[in-house]
């Protein structure tokens, strides 16, 4: 159903000359409902049409996505010959009441400053330890505790799983778009091809295990973990604020949706370790081994997630595509791109990863 007195309210805003509107269902489909809206005028009676877009499938889970599609039918419905034309795409408010959207041409995000330093600080510092410090130590602790944390919310949807797994291969902003803006030329398509056929197998042995949707991040990279010394900003550790200590930090750009796979989250950052460590050493050695294994082991002993292992293969594919595309990492070379390819590869290749082990899948 609509807000119908919401919806009166904005009409006889929009529309200053009309005298009364009624609203009646037109009919239901597969992906939504239509309303007609018939409005009694000086000039006579308007009559016009509302959409809406049922909030599950058809990629269609969260507001934002059905905003999207009416934006897009704004901008579009008038550019193809013979279509019947938008008027406008309205948004409902908290507080029940209905405004315009429609119109923009750009739209911009506002939020609030942070301070502090983000982790890829302490992963370039890590090239030149043989193990851990302390505070290194910490801050993966922290970080490990705080993904359990926010993984044990759970929700029961196969709909949102399903959903991010296939997302996982087929987004623009995952796999298959992060593959398309390589430059021609770096890595071959049949490589691509490859790494993208086994990543859709994964998704149909993993959606047996939609039980395991969680609330996550979506994009819990180095970029968007930010460590702070001074305290004096809510922690994402503690909703409270907190004294100075070395493993407090904030996060940043929360990504596509707030239910997934759980291994998003840990892939987007344990990936790193990889990286870094390839990037200067050529395998994964040092202070990276010991941080791979330590995250690990400390998420394992937080979440009791054990199948962790087990369904991690399609999200570091992505995460591996991510770290070694030359637009995002132009300092990467040609043979520590190759190895961070046979670690997707093998990674797919093998029924769960061992962390213990990662240079055999090098």
């Amino acid at each position: 159903m609509i807000n119908e007195d919401a919806i009166k309210a904005y009409l006889f805003e929009r529309f200053r000359d009309i005298s009364s509107v009624d609203i009646k269902k037109l009919g239901s489909g597969v992906q939504g409902s239509g309303f007609l809206i018939e409005m009694k005028t000086r000039e006579g009676e308007k009559s016009y049409v509302v959409k809406t877009l049922l909030p599950e499938g058809f990629g269609h889970d969260y507001p934002s996505d059905r905003a999207g599609v009416f934006l897009l039918d704004l901008d579009e419905y008038k550019n193809l010959p013979g279509h019947v034309k938008a008027v406008d795409v309205l948004a409902e408010l908290e507080d029940g009441s209905v405004k315009s959207v429609g119109g923009g041409t750009e739209y911009y995000l506002l939020m609030e400053k942070v301070e502090g330093r983000d982790y890829f600080n302490d992963l370039n510092s890590m090239a030149h330890k043989e193990r851990l410090a302390r505070q290194d130590i910490e801050k993966i602790q922290a970080m490990a505790r705080y993904l359990a944390g926010i993984h044990a919310f759970k929700k029961d949807s196969k709909t949102l799983y399903w959903r991010k797994l296939r997302d996982t291969v087929g987004h623009g902003e995952c796999l298959m778009g992060v593959f398309d803006i390589y430059p021609d030329g770096t890595v071959p398509y049949e490589v691509m091809t490859n790494i993208i056929r086994k990543s859709v197998d994964w998704v149909y042995k993993l959606k047996p295990r939609y039980n395991r949707l969680s609330q996550i991040h979506g994009d819990f990279h180095p970029g968007n973990i930010w460590f702070k010394e001074d305290g004096g900003q809510r922690s994402a550790v503690s909703s409270q604020p907190v004294h100075p200590a070395p493993c407090d930090f904030i996060l940043l750009d929360r990504s596509r949706g707030p239910w997934g796979e759980p291994a998003d989250d840990v892939t987007a950052l344990a990936i790193n370790y990889l990286f870094f460590s390839i990037k200067k050493h050529g395998d994964v050695r040092g202070a990276y081994q010991e941080g791979l294994e330590l995250f690990f082991e400390e998420y394992i002993g937080a979440s009791g997630d054990r199948e962790i292992t087990e369904v991690v293969a399609p999200f570091f594919a992505f995460r591996a595509a991510v770290v070694a595309n030359p637009v995002f990492y132009p300092e990467l070379g040609p043979e520590a791109r190759q190895k961070i390819f046979r670690f997707a590869d093998s990674v797919l290749s093998s029924e769960a990863f061992s962390f213990e082990s990662v240079n055999e899948y090098l």
